[in-house]
Order: C-alpha cells, then sequence, then structure tokens
C-alpha cells in the first residue's frame, strides 16, 4: 500500500531588518534630529543677539541725539542773546556813521559819533564742531540739520567779517575806517534780525524733536 504523500511546509521568515530598524538606522536618524535642532537653536540665538545688538544700537543713536540737540538748544539760546544784546547798538551807530558820511567833510564833526566799542558777537559753536566731528548731523531730522547748517554758516559768515574789521582797525583808527565801519555795520544790521529770525524758527523744532511743548519766544 503505497503511503500518503508528505507535505512539506517551509515557513518563510522574514529578515530582522523588515521587522526591526537596524540600530545603525536608528541612530543615524537620531544623530541628524540633533544636528538639526542645534542648528535651530544657534540660528535663534544669533538672530537674537543681533536683534539685541540691533536695539542697543538704536537706543545709544537716540540717546546721543537726545544729548546733541539739548547742547544745540543751550547754544544757540546763549548766541541769540548774545545778538540781542548788541543789534540796537549796531543799528544806532550805522546811522550815525552814514551821516557823518553824508555831511559835508569840512563839517563833519568826529565827536558826532559815538563809539562804544566794536561790540560784535563771539558765537558759541562747541556744539556744531562736536557734531562734524562724530558726524551725529546724520542722526537728526534732516529739517533741524538744514536749519542749523544755514544758522552756522551764516554766524561764520558774521564771524569772519568781524575779523577782517579787527585786523583793520589795528592798522588804522577807527575814525579812519569810517567807510570800512559803515560797511560792517551795514552788514551786521541785516545778518542780525535775520540770525534772530532762524534762532526763533529753529528753536520749537529742536523743542519738538526733544519731545517737550516748544517754549515761549524768548524777547528781543
Amino acid at each position: 500500500m503505497p503511503e500518503p504523500p508528505v507535505e512539506t511546509s517551509v515557513a518563510v521568515t522574514a529578515p530582522p531588518e523588515s521587522r526591526h530598524a537596524h540600530p545603525t538606522v536608528r541612530h543615524k536618524s537620531a544623530w541628524l534630529l540633533k544636528i538639526a535642532l542645534e542648528v535651530v537653536l544657534i540660528s535663534v540665538g544669533v538672530f537674537l543677539a543681533l536683534m539685541g545688538e540691533q536695539w542697543r544700537d538704536r537706543s545709544q543713536t537716540r540717546e546721543l541725539t537726545q544729548i546733541s540737540l539739548r547742547s544745540f538748544r543751550e547754544e544757540i539760546l546763549t548766541n541769540r542773546a548774545a545778538v540781542s544784546a548788541v543789534r540796537d547798538y549796531h543799528v544806532t551807530l550805522l546811522k550815525s556813521l552814514r551821516a557823518y558820511l553824508a555831511a559835508d567833510p569840512k563839517a563833519r564833526r568826529t565827536d558826532s559819533v559815538r563809539i562804544n566799542g566794536l561790540q560784535p558777537v563771539f558765537f558759541e559753536r562747541t556744539s556744531w564742531d562736536m557734531a562734524l566731528a562724530t558726524q551725529s548731523l546724520v542722526h537728526l531730522d534732516p529739517k533741524i540739520a538744514y536749519n542749523l547748517s544755514r544758522i552756522y554758516g551764516l554766524q561764520q559768515t558774521y564771524s569772519d567779517s568781524t575779523r577782517g574789521i579787527m585786523q583793520a582797525i589795528y592798522l588804522r583808527s577807527l575814525m579812519e575806517n569810517v567807510e570800512g565801519l559803515t560797511a560792517y555795520y551795514g552788514d551786521l544790521v541785516l545778518w542780525e534780525p535775520q540770525l534772530l529770525r532762524l534762532y526763533d524758527e529753529i528753536l520749537p523744532q529742536i523743542d519738538r524733536a526733544l519731545g517737550e511743548a516748544p517754549e515761549r519766544k524768548p524777547s528781543n
């Protein structure tokens, strides 16, 4: 009697790596994740550091700008007071000089011209020189910087003219320089009202930039 066929069954077993990740793969994935996390943390740290540095720079710039504006304000007030103090004297002296020159040369009397010294204005300009040296003007409002440039430019023209007349009177007496003095004071009586107007225009601008209420216009 023939023997029944024997069924042979072969169990196919999946390789271990198909059921569980290989330890090397797991280690590599964890390493990449760690590197990615470190890159993110470093990037965030660098970004925050840059933001902090920019904030400090802006804070320092604001502080320096405030200091510069306050310095300009005090200097302009000082110069304004100096101009206002001598303006009337210059106007009166100019009238006397012109009357003296208009008179007949034979009838001219030197005692008709009362000269109580030249009495020019010697302007303060430390704030302007510091602003130029430190290049802090670039941080000011452009309109304020422009008006400051106009003021200090006119003051320099005034000072140059004063220097010229003072050199002249070292060579000749005042009454020997009547024509030169008349031209000098003729310029001053034009420049001084212009300076007072420029001072009065910029002071409220500086006050607003400082966040303060503009003070009342100083009396002339």
